[in-house]
């Protein structure tokens, strides 16, 4: 099966396992990815559907509107269920195809251990699915491609005891950061919103999502950050500073 070098290419392609989580980790970074004209695109694993505020149909809306604050091409769901994420064979292979729909050079996806258990596993079945989806013995329909990078964050709570590998300066596109997380109006903090208060609805987590990017941002000596990690060593052309 014959594909073009752009067909559904992009640049980086986000993986969380609920509409929400990139939004979280990772929104300021793929803000100024899309404003540096990289093209990026969002899979969400599930549609949140057993979240205890808002509908499915609700959240599939929110997370459309916040692609399009963020600027990313693309966002798809790959359908498999809100609570049940699992490390097995059939749920990797749910995600393969859109690894090769999109053949990311890089792939943002989330960090393991982590305090929701569809987080840490979202982060194996993305890991374990992009080294499948390389083997052209794993059919899909699909030439088999590998993304040859991948980097994870944590959505909110940082577990990881190791330091970041690296702290993306936010500062520029922190603010539609918060725009995209503000369409989701049934999931953080609005007092408007009927429904029974959650962990990310309180207001001292929204408070929180500023302390943490000034945090990190703190740590390297900018305004707001965001943190990745990298599961081995990263090849540079140069040393930082001196190019």
């Amino acid at each position: 099966m014959a594909m073009s070098t752009t067909e559904y290419r992009v640049d980086v392609l986000a993986v969380g396992a609920h509409p929400d989580d990139m939004e979280i980790g990772c929104g300021g970074t793929l803000a100024l990815l899309a404003r540096w004209g990289h093209r990026v695109a969002i899979l969400d694993l599930t549609a949140g559907e057993r979240g205890t505020r808002g509908t499915p149909e609700e959240r599939a809306q929110e997370a459309q509107k916040a692609a399009r604050i963020l600027g990313v091409d693309f966002r798809d769901c790959a359908g498999l269920p809100d609570g049940g994420l699992e490390d097995t064979a059939s749920q990797r292979e749910a995600v393969i195809p859109f690894i090769r729909k999109y053949r990311p050079r890089v792939i943002l996806t989330l960090m393991s251990p982590d305090r929701h258990p569809d987080h840490a596993m979202c982060h194996h079945i993305v890991r374990a699915a992009n080294y499948l989806a390389g083997l052209a013995r794993v059919e899909t329909g699909q030439p088999h491609y590998r993304a040859p990078h991948v980097y994870y964050f944590h959505p909110y709570v940082d577990v990881s005891t190791a330091a970041p590998t690296f702290i993306l300066d936010v500062t520029a596109t922190f603010d539609i950061k918060l725009e995209a997380l503000r369409a989701y109006a049934s999931q953080f903090y609005n007092p408007d919103y009927p429904g029974e208060e959650t962990f990310i609805s309180t207001p001292a987590f929204w408070q929180g999502i500023e302390t943490r990017s000034r945090y990190w941002g703190g740590r390297v000596g900018v305004e707001h950050g965001e943190p990745f990690y990298a599961l081995g060593p990263m090849g540079l052309a140069g040393i930082p500073g001196l190019g």
